[in-house]
């Protein structure tokens, strides 16, 4: 049994080991860099990850998208735009970022704390001999971080400051398999602070954090699709595409208390435990459509940007009239 659970991870492992051997390592060496190759090894890693998601978002989800649609769209414009944000976060390019930016961060975080004698704890040593098994840990973190995420996004919605970024993501009107990574760069690198500092403070390793990021993206481009699909009773237990695209709704996944308001409901990452403990869950049997009330024409017709560069623009214009509307 344990050499079946094992067999997809030591496949995973000899062919990350095969791309940065043949493409990553050459390519480090030649730009002078050879002393970042463990770094860069990790990064393979994502790399590989990465290519794996493409694959499956295309293939998989189109099939879904293809069988059951929520919507038929003619414009295709506003799709490949996403399709350029899963681009530049799945195969790396944002991760490289964080290299050069958080990363520096967090190492100079936990080597001071050992200077002043800090130790992380460990999730898994919760219980010696089960917590430390590792699908048994692997599942306590995963809730633990989806927990944080669940407060997390509701802290987007509920900031002026953070919605202005976070709309973003919301402003999408053709919603589908490849928006999950519609997001303003600044508002996913909060997001990746927030979770490298708790990673760091529970005493998570790398594979296990890769591999709960990894899950986590997966699903989350599935909860996105354009997809008629919802899992039923096991929808209490799971998000579904369904609970997400409520979140998306108009009028109701970004507004508790009227127009204009912020709040909203569904904010579950993996999870609707949280929402259906803190009140916020709706299961409706809808598909609505997705967008920003002030995006429609009735309510003034709100610019969120076209392509990326003006998307990125826009919500930085956004975030500097809500602090500024702060400090007046």
């Amino acid at each position: 049994m344990d050499s079946l659970i094992d067999a997809p991870f030591e496949l995973f492992d000899r062919a990350q080991q095969a791309l940065f051997e043949a493409l990553v390592l050459p390519l480090v060496q030649a730009l002078g860099l050879a002393s970042v190759a463990g770094e860069a090894f990790s990064g393979t890693g994502w790399l590989l990850a990465g290519l794996l998601q493409l694959s499956f978002i295309a293939v998989v989800l189109g099939a879904l998208e293809r069988w059951r649609p929520v919507e038929r769209w003619t414009d295709r414009r506003p799709v490949r735009v996403d399709f350029v944000y899963t681009l530049i976060q799945r195969l790396g390019l944002f991760r490289l970022g964080l290299f050069f930016t958080l990363d520096p961060l967090v190492d100079a975080l936990a080597v001071q704390g050992r200077l002043w004698g800090w130790q992380p704890w460990h999730l898994d040593a919760l219980w010696p001999g089960v917590s430390d098994q590792p699908w048994i840990a692997f599942a306590l973190y995963l809730v633990v971080f989806d927990f944080a995420g669940y407060w997390l996004h509701r802290a987007q919605h509920a900031w002026n400051w953070w919605w202005a970024l976070h709309a973003l993501h919301h402003s999408q009107r053709q919603m589908g398999r490849w928006t999950d990574n519609r997001n303003h760069f600044l508002d996913d690198f909060l997001g990746a602070a927030l979770f490298a500092l708790l990673g760091l403070l529970l005493g998570t390793e790398p594979a296990q954090f890769m591999a709960i990021t990894l899950v986590t993206q997966t699903f989350e481009s599935l909860q996105h699709a354009n997809a008629r699909l919802h899992f039923g009773p096991l929808e209490r237990l799971w998000v579904s595409p369904r609970f997400h695209r409520l979140h998306h709704a108009i009028g109701l996944g970004h507004e508790a208390a009227g127009p204009g308001t912020l709040g909203g409901h569904n904010f579950g990452v993996l999870l609707p435990w949280w929402d259906q403990l803190f009140g916020t869950a709706r299961f409706d049997d809808a598909f609505p459509p997705t967008g920003i009330r002030d995006q429609l024409p009735e309510a003034g017709g709100r610019d969120y940007g076209g392509g990326l560069w003006a998307q990125q623009l826009l919500g930085l214009q956004r975030l500097w009239s809500a602090l500024m509307k702060r400090s007046a």
